[in-house]
């Protein structure tokens, strides 16, 4: 059994996620959104997509603006630096960012606001 830090939640196995794919879990009464890129990077945000309420983050698009890994809204297509939340169509705009790490083939998050 692997440890955690106080705060933390094993969300599902490191395997689980698919390259260039998100999927949606709850946190708490939060909703979070991971993705997994086709480098094997991990990043977890908010699923609420800040333009239309609508919890689909985790069905956006990934992909990349230069070297800064992204998701795509499917609402209204924004685009959101999976690193830091941003809205790169709208920098007033952002996304709630989750620590993340795989952990033992474990995705772990947190802690955080959930």
């Amino acid at each position: 059994m692997t440890m955690t830090t106080v705060g933390q939640t094993v969300v599902c196995a490191f395997e689980a996620l698919l390259p260039e794919r998100g999927v949606a879990a709850l946190l708490g009464d939060v909703q979070i959104a991971l993705f997994r890129t086709h480098d094997d990077e991990v990043f977890a945000i908010g699923n609420q997509d800040p333009f239309s309420g609508a919890n689909v983050m985790s069905r956006g698009i990934v992909g990349s603006r230069g070297d800064v890994p992204t998701v795509a809204s499917p609402m209204f297509k924004q685009v959101f630096d999976l690193r830091t939340g941003a809205c790169l169509d709208d920098p007033e705009v952002s996304l709630p960012v989750y620590p993340v790490e795989v952990v033992d083939g474990q995705v772990v998050v947190g802690p955080g606001d959930y």
